[in-house]
């Protein structure tokens, strides 16, 4: 009786685990099939220098974060914002480190030049060489925004809050102009009270317009505000997709154009609620005091310790003690 009542246990037992591993399956397949619907929204592009390149490498996925003022999905215009946003389970980190377009880089099959001339010459493939080049730093996957989509991201986010300045709030004002007639808005739209200061609510076109504002700590400032306002994003994403903000889906992803294949799309979605124990840090290349300004061809540049750079680069997102390239 005892072996007939261990062989029932052990059928019992048996059959759970079956049945755990078979939901498991389904409900893998389930969300590969609705990330793939989701995948085929997004505008693949691929690098060709970079297409065999692995994606991960030494525990980390590096993206290319590239934000251009063109105002149609695309490699027209120049790269206005370039963010690196690496994801090291070395670390367990998430780091956000801005690049300045305006520093003076070896282009490869170009010479000397901004950074940002890279884009120009030979879009995200050339924008991600000339970064290994100099930076040291395994970048193989894009992820594009033209301006105007950014607006609309922002939009579909419900908005963010920011503390802002009086000052800061009449440069967003002043973008607005601008903005307000390049897009046929009337003069005047969005417009802020510029009477106080403090935490206010931003719209697209106004986190747009403090976004681009170079003119309050010139371009330090500038990828700081940018930074700001996507970290800010980044922090609402999860809340509006479990509130099943469909238009958030539907207006985001047809304004990205990337290099990142669907499996790793797949993957990256997968791990979303490990990365959320993960801290986020912000920084900006160049450090502090490792940089001077210089006229090089009638260019104002930055000229940069690129040794020090380098070597943050690779502690932030490796770990200290890593070796450079």
């Amino acid at each position: 009786m005892k072996n007939k009542g261990r062989k029932r246990k052990k059928s019992r037992l048996l059959r759970l685990v079956l049945f755990l591993l078979v939901l498991g399956v389904v409900l893998m397949a389930g969300w590969y099939f609705i990330v793939g619907r989701l995948y085929q929204k997004i505008n693949y592009q691929e690098a060709a220098d970079q297409a065999d390149q692995p994606w991960k490498e030494e525990g980390a996925v590096n993206i290319l974060l590239i934000g251009n003022d063109s105002r149609e999905n695309g490699e027209d215009g120049r790269s206005d914002a370039m963010i690196l946003l690496s994801i090291s389970d070395n670390t367990r980190k998430i780091c956000m480190t801005s690049i300045l377009r305006d520093i003076y880089v070896e282009i490869p099959g170009h010479g000397g030049n901004r950074l940002n001339a890279a884009y120009a010459y030979g879009g995200p493939a050339l924008l991600m060489e000339t970064i290994e080049q100099n930076f040291g730093i395994d970048v193989n996957r894009y992820v594009q925004v033209n301006f105007e989509a950014f607006a609309t991201l922002v939009d579909a986010a419900g908005g963010v809050d920011l503390e802002l300045t009086v000052e800061e709030i009449e440069y967003v004002n002043g973008y607005l102009v601008e903005y307000n007639m390049l897009t046929g808005r009337p003069e005047g739209t969005d417009y802020m009270d510029t009477s106080s200061g403090g935490l206010v609510h931003l719209n697209g076109p106004q986190a747009l317009a403090y976004s681009r504002n170079r003119y309050i700590g010139t371009d330090f400032g500038r990828t700081q505000r940018q930074r700001k306002v996507l970290e800010a994003i980044v922090k609402k994403l999860p809340a509006s997709m479990l509130k099943g903000n469909g238009r958030l889906l539907s207006e985001l992803l047809p304004s990205l154009t990337t290099n990142l294949k669907k499996e790793e799309c797949f993957s990256l979605s997968f791990q979303a609620g490990k990365f959320l124990t993960y801290d986020m840090v912000q920084g900006s290349i160049p450090l502090e005091g490792t940089y001077q300004n210089a006229d090089i061809r009638g260019m104002s540049v930055l000229e940069i310790d690129f040794e020090k750079n380098r070597q943050y680069l690779q502690d932030s997102i490796y770990g200290s003690g890593s070796v450079q390239k």
